[in-house]
């Protein structure tokens, strides 16, 4: 009664103004812990119900103790504002999605357009996000607290409530430290998903990292990068182009070439497609695979602050006169043909391939032949596919591709059964597979020009409710095959199989029994366009124990 009197009267101290927050937290915006948590102890055998009770206290006291290090006069309510709002939309996404928001997660988000942020909005994200997060933050805001303040009793009354905390936290740990300890080395995810510690700790360290740290010298590699002098020669009198077509969040488990039931492939299943059966992505995101595919670096030792500091496949080619066009329709290049020419399709069009805010990756092939013919001597096109992005799967194909139904037509996807998000997700691989055949088509109209043959690999994968998971994004180490099993498929002219002295047999038998990764990008496409550095390295080039010396 007496915080309830405090409350009308106008006279919250700031240690009662912390302790609702961090109550708040614990009860409200926490949700998809708790619904994590129900799913783990649910399938234990023995939970002591002390240890259940006692965890929404370990959380208050807690975050109560980490509270109280920003609740201070002027910057307390703009601080709470913001992480209320920002909190919001975290347990928003982690309740339905099961996303988690580490560090690359953080950047994924940064580096993400406008176009493809609009497409996680949904009438039921903003109704989440209003009731958890807006109108929480319009009452703190409008929070009577007391206006009189005593800079040491605050200090005091802070200290006492801080130490309170830490003495539930150790009575629960004396009490219950095995059963934590237990569940947490079991489910190390778990404090990922604390809410708002980790996303906190996530951008405070992705913040120091861009801003506050020594920015990391150049490094030109590939100093030597040359074409061979047959390809040189061959590029006078009929050049090689190679289409590198970079998809987006397509799993190798959803591929008809791969194994899986559905009609999936059904435009280039009688194309002398080959397709690689295993094959790992570097990341679970596109601001994490893109980069390194392109980088010399490999997935154990990746990362993006050294990549983006030193040259990549690209600049590579493009130093050993390689002609270069990097073609976009997804959320951009993530800085990998940062020093090539690109064009971007005009999304803000409105036309049968585009609505105003998104376009069919079909608009990618628009003007090829003079893409193709604009480039000189030996020349690769690396076209950036929207493909299968998510939760807007819908939106990926037009509705005459839309072959299995129903399809789920909307953003807030966890209004749609799982079947019919499966089927929306089938459509995208099977319009990407359209793409990819009209380009096949188009290459071999130009036969006669160039000898043309195309690269296909999408940047990660995704889940569609396997273990209550949907989209991608989890950290790598916790991440299913869902995520990271990408499918790789390949096509080749005859010209360009006999330029290029390949047993497309023995290519087809390593696709079939060999393990492969974005590790291979790199070194197989030098490989293939026939550069010449110290930087490439045959044990990782895919096509090398293929072709004739």
């Amino acid at each position: 009664m007496k915080k309830i009197n405090q409350l009308i009267q106008g006279n919250i101290s700031f240690v009662t103004f912390t302790f609702i927050l961090a109550f708040y937290f614990t009860a409200i915006v926490n949700l998809p812990v708790y619904k994590e948590l129900n799913n783990i102890l649910s399938q234990l055998d023995n939970v002591k119900v002390g240890f259940i009770i006692s965890i929404p206290f370990f959380f208050l006291a807690a975050l109560n103790f980490l509270f109280n290090l920003f609740s201070w006069p002027w910057i307390g309510k703009p601080f709470f504002i913001t992480l209320l709002i920002i909190s919001s939309m975290i347990s928003y996404a982690g309740y339905n999605y099961g996303t988690l928001f580490d560090y690359d997660m953080i950047v994924n988000i940064v580096e993400t357009d406008s176009s493809e942020a609009t497409s996680y909005l949904s009438s039921y994200s903003i109704v989440w996000t209003i009731l958890m997060g807006v109108i929480p933050a319009l009452l703190v805001f409008k929070a009577p607290l007391n206006p009189t303040i005593n800079l040491i009793k605050l200090v005091l009354t802070k200290l006492a409530s801080m130490l309170a905390s830490l003495a539930v936290i150790a009575l629960i740990a004396g009490l219950y430290y095995q059963d934590y300890t237990s569940v947490g080395r079991n489910n190390s995810y778990l404090k990922k998903m604390i809410i708002p510690t980790q996303f906190v700790y996530s951008a405070t360290g992705y913040v120091r990292d861009t801003y506050f740290s020594e920015p990391i010298p150049y490094r030109k590699l590939a100093m030597d990068a040359r074409q061979t002098a047959i390809a040189m020669q061959q590029a006078q009198s009929k050049p090689n182009l190679l289409v590198f077509v970079v998809g987006e969040t397509a799993r190798s488990q959803n591929y008809e070439l791969n194994g899986y039931t559905r009609p999936t492939n059904q435009y280039t299943r009688d194309l002398d497609i080959i397709s690689f059966q295993d094959v790992s992505s570097c990341g679970t995101a596109t601001a994490v695979s893109v980069p390194c595919m392109f980088s010399s670096l490999t997935r154990q030792n990746f990362d993006r602050a050294t990549a983006d500091s030193q040259d990549n496949l690209l600049d590579i080619l493009k130093r050993a006169n390689v002609s270069l066009l990097w073609k976009e329709n997804d959320g951009g290049d993530k800085g990998v043909a940062r020093n090539i020419t690109q064009i971007t399709v005009d999304r803000s069009r409105q036309d049968e391939m585009c609505n105003g805010k998104t376009c069919y990756d079909i608009a990618l092939l628009e003007n090829f032949d003079q893409d193709a013919e604009g480039l000189d001597g030996n020349r690769m096109i690396a076209l950036h596919l929207i493909g299968s992005h998510g939760p807007t799967y819908f939106q990926r194909y037009p509705r005459e591709k839309a072959t299995f139904l129903p399809d789920c037509p909307r953003a807030d996807i966890e209004n749609c059964s799982v079947e019919e998000i499966v089927n929306t997700y089938d459509n995208t691989i099977l319009y990407t597979d359209y793409v990819i055949s009209q380009a096949i088509e188009k290459l071999e109209s130009l036969e006669d020009k160039y000898n043309t043959a195309l690269v296909y690999v999408s940047d990660h994968g995704e889940s569609l409710g396997e273990n209550g998971l949907f989209l991608h994004g989890m950290p790598y180490s916790l991440a299913p095959n869902h995520q990271t099993k990408v499918p790789l498929i390949m096509w080749m002219s005859p010209g360009f199989k006999t330029n290029k002295q390949i047993n497309y047999d023995c290519l087809s038998q390593q696709a079939k029994n060999g393990n492969y990764s974005h590790d291979n990008i790199f070194h197989s496409i030098l490989g293939i366009m026939d550069i010449e550095t110290q930087e490439y390295e045959k044990s990782l080039d895919i096509f090398s124990t293929c072709r004739q010396s």
